[in-house]
């Protein structure tokens, strides 16, 4: 694979190209992972507004018709619906686990069977996830089992 890097003048619009046989899965993840690579969330904080890093999240809950992201320790709510995060994030990190979970893949440690057919997800600060038994089979294919 040959990659180049040119310099633009102040003003240009930056621009990326990819020549390519086949557009497969990870090729495509890697395009999705540029396009919103800045991808931010703002919340607000005690009357603070916060811009968070898409990368920083390790997961999305909804609860009570409000959604709320989690970072490794600190928790915010969001004005997005999970299937609009799920839309926005298609194809990079992030995953359906349930109805009303999306996890950051990049932020589990290890997965367990559990019962019923469900998978455990262990998160890097100490969580521990659901995957209801109708996403396993997706999750399944996402990490090449």
């Amino acid at each position: 694979m040959k990659i180049t890097i040119q310099d633009i003048a102040p003003g240009e619009e930056e621009e990326i190209i990819v020549r390519c046989r086949d557009l497969d899965e990870s090729l495509l993840r890697m395009i999705h992972g540029l396009k919103t690579g800045r991808g931010k969330f703002t919340v607000t904080d005690n009357d603070k507004i916060r811009q968070i890093d898409a990368g920083d999240i390790y997961y999305f809950e909804a609860v009570d018709n409000k959604v709320f992201l989690y970072l490794e320790q600190d928790m915010y709510e969001v004005r997005y619906k999970l299937y609009e995060i799920e839309e926005a994030y298609a194809n990079t990190d992030f995953f359906r686990a349930s109805k009303s979970v999306i996890i950051n893949l990049a932020k589990v440690k290890q997965f367990a069977p559990d019962f019923g057919g469900r998978f455990e997800a262990h998160m890097r600060n100490g969580e521990k996830l659901m995957i209801s038994r109708q996403y396993v089979p997706a999750l399944k294919k996402r990490l090449g089992m």
